[in-house]
């Protein structure tokens, strides 16, 4: 069984602000394979299903984001699971918006929901799914404003390309593991693409030399050839020819 939590705060005011994507990822994999939030349980509500042959189990806690630990260590007492196969997707401040990221274990990196999971299940080796929703470009507001403000329409462009990632990310945690998915989520398409460039580049230029070299054998060889042409076709030098010593003239 999986437990996937998505953080955020309950209530409307909440619920297009940036810090919570998490509850906007678990709503839109719900929504995707009709799932209903008809379940309530240490302070959290439910909705579950099976992917593949997992059973999964996504809870949004309604302790409001700091206290998030509470909730996500009653679920996990309650379905005896491992912190392992729990999954945790925030907001992140320190991703460009709309970025995702997949981690097996790390700190919280001053994410106050985050904290307080380690804090209640008394480590920080859990899975964890971050969406990036950048940092303001106004110094002037604080970080507690910003993630509780309602991001721009380019942004929430931006934003929801990142929460339809992340649930494809989930999807394939389940049905492939941690490890394999990252190799594919954290894998930037634009380094990726760069990267695939500057190998094809390399790739004709060792093309172009190996024909470059292979044009220089073949001239030197056409001019070994002609230059043993032209000696084969060179005249005898004179006084080659010698009568017979043993005849004398005249005997």
């Amino acid at each position: 069984m999986k437990l996937v939590v998505g953080l955020g705060n309950p209530g409307s005011e909440y619920e297009h602000t940036r810090h919570n994507v998490g509850y906007r990822v678990v709503d839109k994999l719900a929504s995707k394979f009709g799932w209903k939030w008809s379940e309530r349980r240490s302070r959290a509500f439910l909705a579950s299903g099976t992917i593949g042959l997992e059973k999964v189990v996504l809870a949004k806690p309604i302790t409001f984001m700091n206290l998030s630990g509470q909730a996500v260590g009653e679920l996990v007492r309650w379905y005896k699971i491992q912190p392992e196969d729990v999954l945790i997707v925030y907001d992140d401040l320190d991703l460009p918006v709309g970025k995702v990221r997949l981690r097996a274990r790390g700190s919280a990196a001053g994410h106050n929901g985050l904290e307080d999971i380690i804090h209640h299940l008394h480590t920080n080796a859990f899975p964890r799914l971050r969406v990036g929703i950048g940092r303001s470009a106004n110094s002037h507001i604080k970080g507690k404003d910003y993630v509780l403000g309602v991001p721009t329409s380019d942004e929430r462009i931006l934003l929801e390309m990142g929460e339809d990632r992340a649930v494809e990310a989930i999807e394939l945690v389940i049905r492939q593991g941690i490890s394999s998915t990252m190799n594919v989520v954290n894998t930037d398409p634009e380094e990726a693409a760069r990267k695939e460039a500057e190998r094809l580049q390399r790739q004709r230029e060792r093309q172009e030399q190996a024909r470059l070299k292979r044009e220089a054998a073949q001239r030197e060889q056409e001019a070994a050839s002609n230059q043993r042409d032209q000696d084969g076709s060179q005249p005898s030098p004179e006084g080659t020819s010698v009568s017979n010593p043993a005849v004398s003239e005249g005997g």
